[in-house]
């Protein structure tokens, strides 16, 4: 389906943040979740008519139902019973607390949940736990040995920061001891909670690139950067420096706006939940109607008219930069990704701040 999209009609992950309760309260939230329900959630009968538009975007719609903790809703069975009947590809992102037993799995799997996503941000219970705040490694690891045997595939997201970056070939050797199918590695934006993290250098995301595209050849999950599209200019120019046996796509990557889109908790449509910027109200307004039509979303999928080296990039529509991370850094979601550290050749025009503040300093890959 990927290769066929059309970003421009549909997205390939639609987000719902069901809700933003949440029993754990980690220090890098992006949702600043809370311990109780807001009163202006979408109701069930709400929900159910969002997931009906979702439908309307075209067989097998990707829905992400994201939160908080979307096992705060006592209807979540329900709605994602509902999700399936209407043949959309229903996945969960719970958190891992002790509410997520066995039992809990078994009903999500039954009612039609398609893939499960844990976060899991260090190889080693005292790392996951410090990095969080948050007393979760075991639960988390209990839920994805309770997903494998409930036949669910499992998905793992990983927060990288300046905190975990050494980890992550721990952590690598945990998402393939666990069976994982996908490892989702999300490069910090700083939104909520995570503004108190500190993110890589962009010569160290760099390195940390080459890395998973050499992670990706070697293991039998699947690889993916969330907030990181220049993961696939690194692939490119791997394929073009004979680095790897297989040609680099070349097309466009999934980007806010541009095949991504974010439902909160109280019905406003974001191109994601780290660009806080609505376009709609899905009360007023169908979901595909924003996607499709809204100013906002038009601009993101318009690489020609970024802003800075983004703009001037020549690999602007494969990449086209974070505009989550443009939007935290400038307030406009159309300026420059602060964490590439790659500069156009014959572009003179102003750099992030960021870039030119660790201009020259050395490259720096995870060492396994």
């Amino acid at each position: 389906m990927f290769d066929d999209l059309d970003t421009d009609r549909r997205p390939l992950v639609l987000v719902w943040e069901v809700t933003q309760a949440c029993g754990l309260a980690c220090r890098h939230c992006r949702a600043d979740a809370q311990p109780r329900r807001h009163p202006d959630e979408l109701t069930t009968a709400e929900g159910k008519r969002l997931l009906a538009d979702a439908a309307e975007f075209g067989d097998g719609q990707l829905v992400v139902l994201s939160g908080g903790d979307p096992l705060a809703r006592d209807d979540l069975t329900e709605l994602v019973a509902h999700g399936d009947d209407l043949g959309l590809r229903m996945t969960i992102t719970p958190s891992g607390t002790r509410s997520l037993t066995p039992e809990r799995v078994r009903d999500l799997g039954d009612a039609g949940i398609a893939r499960m996503a844990l976060s899991l941000d260090g190889s080693t219970r005292e790392r996951h736990d410090a990095f969080r705040g948050e007393e979760s490694f075991d639960d988390t690891v209990a839920a994805a040995r309770a997903a494998r045997d409930a036949g669910i595939p499992l998905q793992v997201n990983t927060t990288v920061c300046a905190d975990t970056v050494e980890d992550l070939p721990a952590i690598r050797d945990r998402v393939r001891d666990l069976g994982a199918v996908l490892w989702s590695v999300f490069f910090l934006v700083p939104v909520g909670r995570g503004r108190v993290l500190d993110p890589v250098s962009p010569e160290r995301a760099e390195g940390a690139m080459a890395w998973l595209h050499e992670v990706s050849d070697e293991e039998r999950f699947g690889v993916k950067t969330t907030e990181a599209p220049f993961y696939r200019r690194v692939g490119i120019q791997r394929a073009e420096a004979g680095e790897t046996d297989g040609a680099a796509q070349r097309r466009g990557g999934i980007t806010a706006g541009r095949g991504f889109a974010f439902v909160s908790h109280t019905g406003e449509v974001f191109p994601s939940g780290f660009l806080p910027e609505s376009a709609g109200d899905v009360r007023e307004r169908s979901v595909v109607d924003v996607y499709r039509n809204s100013d906002l979303f038009e601009s993101l999928r318009d690489p020609d008219g970024f802003s800075g080296k983004c703009g001037a990039c020549e690999f602007r529509h494969v990449c086209g930069g974070s505009r989550s991370r443009a939007y935290a850094a400038t307030g406009d979601p159309t300026g420059s990704d602060p964490l590439c550290p790659y500069v156009p050749e014959g572009y003179d025009g102003p750099l992030p701040e960021r870039q030119q503040a660790t201009e020259g300093s050395e490259r720096s890959e995870p060492a396994d």
